[in-house]
Parts: structure tokens; C-alpha cells; sequence
């Protein structure tokens, strides 16, 4: 058979055109079926992370407004007094046992989905919350037998309740910054807050080198004492 001749032939010809045409129409319509797709899922995936992200910010700020109440009604002299009253007569106190990490337990799973950077605060500050419940639980159980132990760690349930509420500042100010600006928002929170940190620390270091030369030039002070480190 003369191929020339077939494809010169009208029908032939035609059927080809055809064959050619649909086949461009299903691979396009399959390419474009497959871009929205990935559209859709994208976008899904970006509410489910706003909604995640919003969720635990809710969480958070509400346990620590309530360490923030509980710090100004819980001074030194008060946490003085519950201690030497724990090891006077074993009293028992009354610790917050609710981990108050309901919403990152449901969606525990999904966390890694999360902005890199976002995902560190958030479980450095959930892994101190589970830490405080386990020790609270810890002090009520040695008080009455091992009060001396119970008193050391109810002043390291102290310390890491403050610990806690600042863990919870944090990681409340880059989810608000990662919920309002996105990845480049975060960045640029984290960049800030280490440049006031720097800041800080050159201060402090000027503070000190300019009470030394101080002392040095103190008149009051004799040569010896001036000439003492």
C-alpha cells in the first residue's frame, strides 16, 4: 500500500485530524483537571493550617491569661508561706491538674503541617505544660510522706509556672504574626526579637564595664583598693 497515498486521502486525513485534535483535548483537559486539583488541595491545606493555627492560639491565650492572674495574686512572701505551711503540717496544695492541651491532643497529628517556625514554640510550650501537670502530681503525692521533697518541688512548679506563661507569650506572638503575615512575618518577628536581645545584652555589658571604671576612679577608694581587681 502507497502511504502517500493513504494519507492523501480525505477520510484518512480527516480520521487523523481528529485522532490528533481529541487526543490534545483529553491530555490538556487532563493536565488542567490535575492543576486545579493541586489548586484545590492547596488551598484546603492552607485553611486547615489557619484553622489550626487559630485554634491553638485560642488555647493558649486562655491558660496563659490565667497564669498571668494567678503570677499577680502569687507573690514571694505567698509562695514562702505555702511552702513552709507544706512542710509544717503536710498540707496538701491545691496545684491546676487539667493540662489544658485539649486541642493540640486533637490535632497532635496535623502539627506538621505547621511553619517550621512555628512548630517549635508551640510544642516547647505544650511539652512545659505536660511537665507542670506531672509535677503537680508528683507534690501531692509526696507531701505527706516526703514533705521536704514535696517543698523543693513546689518551688520548681513555681519556677517552671513562669517559665510556662512566657513559653505561652512567645509562642502566642509568632502564631499571630504567622496567622497575619504568613512565613516572611514570622521571620521577620524572630529577626526583631533577636536584634532587642543583642541590643539588650550590649547594654548590660556597657552597664557593667562603665560601674567598674567607675570604682576604679573612685576617689573614696584607696591606691590599693584601686589597684585590686
Amino acid at each position: 500500500m502507497d502511504w502517500q497515498t493513504l494519507f492523501l486521502n480525505d477520510r484518512v486525513a480527516a480520521a487523523l485530524v481528529t485522532a490528533i485534535v481529541g487526543g490534545g483535548v483529553v491530555a490538556a483537559g487532563w493536565f488542567w483537571t490535575h492543576a486545579l486539583s493541586r489548586r484545590r488541595d492547596r488551598v484546603l491545606r492552607l485553611e486547615q493550617v489557619s484553622d489550626i493555627q487559630r485554634a491553638l492560639l485560642a488555647e493558649i491565650r486562655a491558660h496563659v491569661a490565667a497564669l498571668e492572674q494567678q503570677q499577680a495574686t502569687d507573690t514571694s512572701a505567698a509562695s514562702q508561706a505555702l511552702r513552709e505551711k507544706l512542710l509544717g503540717d503536710q498540707h496538701v496544695p491545691i496545684l491546676p491538674h487539667d493540662a489544658n492541651d485539649r486541642i493540640f491532643r486533637a490535632v497532635v497529628e496535623q502539627v506538621h503541617i505547621l511553619p517550621e517556625n512555628v512548630i517549635d514554640p508551640v510544642v516547647r510550650y505544650y511539652r512545659l505544660i505536660a511537665v507542670r501537670v506531672a509535677l503537680a502530681q508528683d507534690i501531692r503525692r509526696s507531701a505527706k510522706a516526703q514533705p521536704d521533697r514535696a517543698g523543693a518541688m513546689l518551688d520548681d512548679y513555681l519556677s517552671l509556672t513562669d517559665e510556662t506563661r512566657q513559653a505561652g507569650n512567645f509562642a502566642m506572638l509568632v502564631l499571630s504574626a504567622s496567622l497575619q503575615g504568613g512565613a516572611s512575618a514570622v521571620r521577620a518577628l524572630l529577626k526583631a526579637l533577636q536584634e532587642k536581645e543583642r541590643e539588650a545584652a550590649t547594654s548590660a555589658e556597657n552597664v557593667i564595664e562603665g560601674s567598674g571604671s567607675e570604682d576604679l576612679d573612685d576617689p573614696s577608694r584607696t591606691l590599693s583598693d584601686r589597684r585590686s581587681p
